[in-house]
């Protein structure tokens, strides 16, 4: 009895411990680490089949075309099923004054064909009024709240607990170093993942790139898809990471 005394002694003191003294005489559980499979999927991950591509050929010439190829570019792809649902604020916004403002003009222009002149002046009057204040206010918005924004994304998914992230992509094409010849395509992009309907916040990042036009269009003006999905995934996983650049 003594010697099965001594030996279960020594294997419940050879037994590995997960818990550490407080100091107190009283242990406590070590914490786990935050879990990294909360990270949601990454446009890295997402292969797009060359079946669903369209060849997009531009004018090398134009900068806008080839800024506009890249805008759209950068909408099919981040806004795939896989990855963000795009949000159109923005866009609706600015047609719901456009609306407003062609209503008003029609309204008042239908109003002073209708009734005489002098009678129809204050209501004229108002119309033109209400008219430039909606003009006005959609130039606003879209010069400093909407700027240089092409993409504003959202996404639920959950892995444990329901994650949102957002995503809010500018883009513009800087003017020319003295020493370059070839225009850029210049990417600022501001990424949130948050749980708890929002109040909690699991990370935030933001990241800037900018790289040649060159890059993705051949001579010919064709658009090299998947190299310039790849650059853009890279930024926004750079962001998806806290990193910013």
């Amino acid at each position: 009895m003594a010697r099965t005394k001594q030996v279960n002694a020594q294997n419940n003191g050879s037994q590995p411990s997960s818990s550490k003294s407080n100091g107190t005489g009283v242990e406590k559980a070590r914490s786990p680490s935050p879990d990294a499979s909360d990270r949601p999927l990454g446009p890295l991950s997402v292969t797009v089949p060359a079946y669903e591509r369209e060849e997009v050929k531009v004018n090398n010439a134009n900068l806008t075309e080839l800024k506009n190829a890249c805008d759209d570019a950068v909408k099919r792809f981040l806004s795939r099923p896989e990855l963000f649902k795009q949000q159109y604020l923005h866009t609706d916004i600015r047609l719901a004054l456009g609306w407003l403002s062609v209503f008003v003009a029609a309204g008042t222009a239908f109003y002073g064909y209708k009734v005489e002149f002098e009678q129809s002046k204050p209501v004229v009057t108002i119309g033109l009024v209400l008219y430039i204040i909606l003009t006005t206010l959609s130039t606003l918005y879209a010069y400093f709240v909407e700027g240089d924004t092409i993409f504003v994304g959202k996404r639920k998914t959950f892995s444990k607990r329901i994650i949102t992230e957002r995503i809010t992509l500018s883009s513009s094409s800087p003017p020319l170093p003295k020493n370059t010849s070839c225009p850029s395509y210049s990417v600022s992009l501001q990424y949130v993942r948050s749980t708890n309907g929002g109040k909690t916040l699991l990370g935030r990042g933001r990241t800037t790139g900018a790289a040649e036009y060159s890059r993705f269009f051949d001579e010919a003006g064709v658009m090299d898809q998947p190299g310039f999905e790849k650059w853009v995934g890279g930024l926004v996983e750079s962001a998806m990471d806290g990193k910013a650049a």
